[in-house]
């Protein structure tokens, strides 16, 4: 995970009202990012999962995207950070992280779109921003931006509310200080 990815979180993470227990797919750190790549620091004193399709660093429970092994309305914030390219189905992926949040909660998705494929075990998708609008759709609010150029992002986000969208004003001024860095 590249480090703008984990800034964009601590600023989602920071502005929005998030709660636990956090559940992150994805949570698997692959060679060269064991330690960098811990999203845990970010929410400290909740109580956070990292799930992956497989064992590792980072890991601790395995579960799959397709059928989530958790029950309806267990987590208060899910992230998923460039995952989804490695996902087969991300639409059923997105309607299962959706039935696993609470009422109120939240899920925070970001991918790449201009980047070399790259097998964790497989690679099969690249998103737009609209791309990220679709997979949102069965979630009450939602907010996409990229980062990167306009026209050719090398990076797409996405948060998706699955009640009422919260008050976005301090998180939208964060999050355009951080595009504009890109």
């Amino acid at each position: 995970m590249r480090e703008t990815i984990k800034e964009f979180v601590s600023i989602a993470a920071a502005a929005l009202p998030m709660e636990g227990p956090v559940v992150e797919f994805g949570a698997l750190q692959v060679p060269g990012q064991e330690g960098f790549a811990d999203l845990r620091p970010i929410f400290p004193g909740k109580d956070y999962i990292g799930a992956d399709m497989r064992p590792g660093p980072g890991v601790d429970r395995v579960l799959n995207l397709h059928r989530i092994d958790l029950p309806d309305a267990f987590a208060g914030t899910v992230i998923c950070v460039e995952t989804l390219e490695h996902v087969e189905y991300p639409r059923r992926a997105l309607e299962e992280m959706h039935r696993v949040l609470k009422p109120g909660g939240i899920v925070v998705i970001t991918s790449v779109m201009c980047f070399a494929i790259h097998d964790y075990p497989h690679d099969y998708w690249r998103y737009t921003p609209e791309g990220f609008r679709s997979l949102l759709k069965p979630f009450a609010g939602s907010f996409v931006g990229f980062a990167g150029e306009p026209n050719f992002p090398h990076t797409v986000v996405g948060i998706g509310f699955k009640d009422a969208t919260p008050d976005l004003a301090e998180f939208s001024k964060r999050f355009a200080a951080w595009q504009a860095k890109q």
